[in-house]
């Protein structure tokens, strides 16, 4: 039974995990949490991985109960991903590798995510729905390789939400989309957004701009709340995601979805694409926050 300790640090979360036979046994993580308003840039969301990052692998170790000579295999995220912050896990399990003298496996983040939610879950070929800060992708499985189905043509869904959160200067701890999904529970009145879905793919950066402007005006004149704000963007975008899954499902003709990434801990999300799910007679496969958001990724598909 192989015991892999990976690193993930591809954006604001630095993670350090041990799985062994498909058993996770530790999985601590560090996150960079900026002030309201600002998002995290690269240099600085390094110096934090930096400056923890041996903290949490000691305590991945205690976690598990193991030691650098039970190891047999590091892992860390290749990408995509920030370029600074990757860098930076690159170099500590590069180190790690050499000084355990254990083998280094660079591992595809998008990658990562698909394979831990189906570890997770058991979905035996799953279409997916990727969503987080940096990506948001259709995807499924067929000849040994990830297909990709639909994707954003411009900003990823996460980015699109975190963004909006900075206009209404909501706090990122613990993240923004959680706060965004908080204050969107208690909105009751659905403002009218561009819908963006052109053919396979989706576009959110007209959204974002349209509901800056709009949040500017209206929120000024009383017309209307930023909980109700928070709900329409919500509200506009999943229902974009849930229809090109839907399509996809309907090409592959999976009876499997699964949600992985950040913005896959959206409650909301979940309930939506569960009607769709239902509705087609299909299951939806959806993992816990513990592994939707970026930490490690060590497991790879026959």
């Amino acid at each position: 039974m192989p015991v892999v300790i990976g690193f993930e640090g591809s954006a604001n979360k630095i993670g350090v995990g041990i799985v062994r036979d498909g058993e996770v046994l530790s999985n601590p993580r560090r996150t960079y949490v900026t002030p309201p308003g600002q998002g995290f840039l690269p240099g600085d969301t390094a110096r934090h991985h930096r400056s923890c990052v041996l903290a949490v692998l000691q305590e991945a170790l205690k976690e598990a109960g193991l030691k650098p000579q039970d190891i047999d295999a590091v892992a860390f995220t290749k990408g995509p991903g920030m370029g600074a912050p990757l860098v930076t896990v690159a170099i500590v399990a590069r180190t790690v590798a050499q000084l355990w003298g254990k083998p280094l496996l660079g591992v595809n983040h998008c990658v990562g995510h698909i394979e831990m939610g189906r570890l997770l879950t058991r979905a035996q070929n799953p279409t997916v729905l990727y969503v987080s800060g940096g990506n948001t992708q259709v995807i499924a499985y067929s000849e040994r390789r990830y297909r990709i189905f639909g994707e954003t043509i411009d900003i990823a869904v996460g980015n699109c939400l975190d963004r909006f959160a900075r206009v209404l200067k909501i706090s990122n701890d613990p993240s923004p989309g959680y706060n965004i999904e908080q204050m969107a529970k208690k909105g009751q009145k659905l403002v009218e957004l561009p819908y963006t879905v052109k053919g396979m793919d989706v576009s959110f950066s007209g959204i974002l701009s349209h509901i800056e402007e709009v949040a500017h005006r209206m929120l000024a004149a009383g017309e209307c709340t930023p909980e109700d704000l928070c709900f329409s963007l919500q509200e506009t975008v999943f229902a974009m995601l849930v229809e090109i899954t839907e399509r996809a499902m309907a090409h592959t003709g999976s009876h499997e979805a699964l949600i992985v990434g950040g913005v896959g801990c959206n409650e909301r999300l979940q309930e939506m694409m569960e009607i769709m799910c239902q509705e087609r007679g299909a299951k939806l496969f959806a993992t816990d926050e513990r592994y939707r958001t970026d930490e490690v990724e060590v497991t790879w598909r026959d």
